[in-house]
């Protein structure tokens, strides 16, 4: 859900921004909110010591050794709406003069502390990893854009607020509270009851959060998606028949069907078809997105429909 995170604070934040600001202005605010979406995932960082203690060897055993480790601080610390309130500004600070940066750094260094009281050196670490990355997440969006400080304490604030709620239907609910000892959420909500069906639709799900920011990028940028999507994703129906040949996938048993339909993505990157140029390569990496977007789209669907009737 990483990508789906960034996508959606996209596109939520650019079609508000929209209504107030020209539409450059608009992405750029989108594009800050989307960086600061995907940060609260830097606590996976930790799982890489589960996995270099695995070694190289059987997939399987690397893949549960990888999760296994990340369930350690995974959606705690960097997942907090507490934390994100209060570290939004003080990122924003942290490109500003000296005296606030000064005061970014008593705000970000407590939080560090608390952290280290709370979970110990590991979340006090993580803790760290997430203040750096945001801090350079700041520092590039404030030289690169022309927003504003309050502007990017918005977009940030968004941008880390909006991530803990995308993760309730994949795994264990963030401690939306942290560093107090309040449970909001005891268990992931379920779309469907059918394990199978409900990890399809939390794919669509992602896949329709996907194309609301491939949308709203072509409608700020007054061009037409259609010309991006070229008629070889078709060839993403074909995963249809991989519903009689794989196990059925479940949120626990899941990689099998992951890895083999995002593979299917790869039908964006090969040649345009053309009646008099048939191999004319594709140069556009916006058509490569969008046509393996398509593709996955398909092939989704198609299995899903195999599933039902199979």
């Amino acid at each position: 859900m990483m990508v789906g995170h960034a996508l959606l604070a996209f596109a939520l934040a650019a079609l508000v921004a929209s209504r107030f600001w020209p539409a450059e202005r608009a992405l750029a605010f989108g594009a800050v909110a989307g960086a600061f979406a995907t940060v609260p995932d830097v606590d996976m960082v930790y799982a890489l010591v589960g996995l270099a203690q695995a070694g190289f060897g059987d997939v399987w055993q690397m893949t549960a050794a990888f999760w296994g480790s990340s369930q350690l601080v995974h959606r705690a610390v960097t997942h907090s709406l507490v934390v994100g309130a209060v570290a939004a500004p003080a990122f924003v600070w942290a490109t500003r003069d000296r005296r606030r940066k000064t005061l970014a750094a008593v705000v970000l260094a407590a939080l560090v502390l608390i952290s280290l009281l709370q979970s110990g050196v590991l979340g006090a670490g993580v803790m760290l990893v997430f203040v750096l990355v945001s801090v350079a997440v700041a520092q590039v969006a404030a030289a690169r854009t022309d927003l504003g400080p309050r502007a990017l304490v918005v977009a940030a604030a968004f941008g880390l607020l909006s991530h803990p709620f995308g993760d309730l239907f994949t795994g264990e609910p963030p401690q939306f509270l942290y560093p107090f000892d309040v449970v909001l959420l005891d268990s992931r909500l379920a779309l469907l009851g059918d394990p199978t069906l409900n990890l399809l639709a939390i794919f669509v799900l992602e896949l329709a959060t996907g194309w609301l920011a491939v949308m709203t990028y072509f409608r700020l940028r007054d061009e037409r998606l259609r010309k991006h999507v070229h008629g070889r994703a078709a060839l993403g129906a074909g995963y249809a028949l991989a519903a009689l040949v794989l196990p059925a996938p479940t949120l626990s048993v899941s990689y099998h069907f992951v890895f083999s339909v995002l593979a299917v993505g790869v039908v964006g990157v090969g040649p345009q078809l053309h009646p008099r140029r048939p191999f004319r390569p594709v140069r556009d990496p916006r058509s490569w997105a969008c046509t393996g977007m398509a593709a996955v789209t398909l092939a989704i669907l198609g299995y899903a429909g195999t599933y039902l009737v199979a």
